[in-house]
């Protein structure tokens, strides 16, 4: 892939400079991340980790990466469900969000049971047939190759093991797609200058929604990728859609 063009919201860059640009967009919003995502979202952003935390099936004892985890979210919450005696690992590429998922798993009191590690999705450093659960939660459209990651991801999973991706989709109705570009566009990029004063690492964030695959698309992706049994599901009308599949 060195050779090609990839899509940094709606410019085209080397894979090598996406990697650099989307570094500098997490590093500039990490300080507020939370806060915009409850703004941004009007709070459901919790839900639909909810959701993903219900479909894991993660249980007592499971070994599960979430990765690009940031502040930690669905790291925390698949903890209470993998227990003591399982390993939970919060993984990001940004040293500045997973600092901040750090901080917030030593105030939770669960660093023993949350391991942290700053990593490359597509170069995943564990050994094959290790993992029962992987999560990515709103990562997989800043990865620079997706299928590589996806491939990766494949690896480091157990033979039956759970992929769950959770991301901003494609509203299925038209009226709503157009709102939600209206909000995109407009909204979003102006309450990232107020809150954060960073418009263009929100205008960004819009950019990047639409240039990922759709649900259909990802799904394909996904089962390209060596997984299969891959479903999806549309949440808040397809604005975000959590992927489930499974391990050939």
């Amino acid at each position: 892939m060195s050779d090609q063009q990839t899509d940094f919201g709606y410019s085209k860059v080397s894979p090598r400079e996406k990697t650099q640009r989307v570094a500098g967009v997490f590093q500039s919003v990490a300080d507020n991340y939370d806060l915009m995502n409850d703004l941004m979202s009007l709070g459901i952003h919790r839900l639909w980790k909810r959701f993903a935390v219900e479909l894991s099936g993660v249980a007592e004892g499971d070994r599960v990466l979430d990765l690009a985890g940031g502040t930690g979210d669905l790291s925390i919450a698949l903890a209470a469900r993998a227990g003591e005696t399982g390993q939970i690992i919060l993984s990001d590429i940004n040293g500045a969000m997973l600092s901040i998922g750090r901080d917030r798993i030593v105030d939770t009191g669960l660093i023993r049971q949350i391991g942290v590690a700053q990593i490359n999705a597509e170069q995943l450093p564990f050994a094959d047939n290790y993992f029962d659960c992987i999560t990515i939660g709103f990562g997989l459209r800043n990865v620079t190759d997706k299928q590589k990651a996806l491939r990766a991801m494949s690896a480091a999973l157990k033979p039956g093991g759970r992929l769950l991706v959770l991301e901003f989709s494609k509203p299925t109705s038209g009226l709503l797609s157009k709102l939600y570009d209206l909000y995109s566009f407009n909204v979003l990029p102006k309450l990232g200058e107020a809150i954060s004063g960073d418009a263009k690492s929100y205008q960004y964030l819009a950019e990047s929604i639409r240039m990922h695959p759709n649900q259909k698309a990802l799904k394909d992706l996904i089962e390209r990728s060596g997984f299969d049994r891959c479903e999806y599901y549309n949440l808040s009308g397809g604005i975000v859609a959590l992927h489930r599949a499974f391990k050939c």
